[in-house]
C-alpha cells in the first residue's frame, strides 16, 4: 500500500511511527546543493513532527541556509513500513525547552536522560511542516 498526501496535516501512520522507537533518516541540503543524510531520533510535539539537534551541527547550518528537509521514518519492527515526509523547518526552539526535549527523546529511545557531557553546543528543536507525505506499507497488497 502506498498513500501520498499533500499538505501540512500529519498522516496517522507518520504520527504512529514518530511516536515509537523508530529511527529517522534526515536529509538536508549542503551549500553545494548536495544532500546530507543522518539517522536521528524523531518525535511529535504539539501535533508537529520534530527533531532535536545542536546549533553547531552541519544539519542545523544547512537548515539555516535552506529550510527544506526530508524525514524518512522506518518502522524498526517492520522495515517494509515507513513514512517519508518532505517539507520545511518552519521554526526552531532553543533553551530549556529544547534541553528537556532531548531528555524526553533519550528516555524513549534509551531509557535514560541524554548525557550532559555529550552536548557540545545549544540544543535546538526543528519543527517540520510537511508539504508532501508518502506512506508505504508493503505488507498490504492492493494489486489485482
Amino acid at each position: 500500500m502506498a498513500d501520498t498526501r499533500d499538505g501540512p496535516e500529519l498522516h496517522p501512520m507518520t504520527e504512529e511511527l514518530a511516536t515509537g522507537r523508530n529511527f529517522a533518516s534526515v536529509s538536508t541540503l549542503l551549500p553545494s546543493g548536495r544532500i546530507q543524510t543522518q539517522v536521528l531520533w524523531v518525535g511529535i510535539r504539539d501535533g508537529s513532527l520534530v527533531i532535536n539537534t545542536e546549533t553547531h551541527r552541519k544539519r542545523f547550518e544547512n537548515i539555516e541556509k535552506d529550510a527544506r528537509i526530508t524525514v524518512l521514518i522506518r518502522d524498526e519492527q517492520d522495515p517494509y513500513r515507513y513514512a517519508e515526509v518532505r517539507g520545511q523547518v518552519t521554526r526552531t526552539t532553543t533553551g530549556d525547552e529544547a534541553r528537556k526535549h532531548i531528555d524526553e527523546l533519550a528516555r524513549r529511545y534509551t531509557g535514560d536522560d541524554y548525557p550532559p557531557d555529550a552536548i557540545k553546543s545549544e540544543r535546538v528543536i526543528l519543527w517540520i511542516t510537511p508539504e508532501r507525505q508518502t506512506i508505504i506499507d508493503q505488507n498490504v497488497d492492493l494489486s489485482d
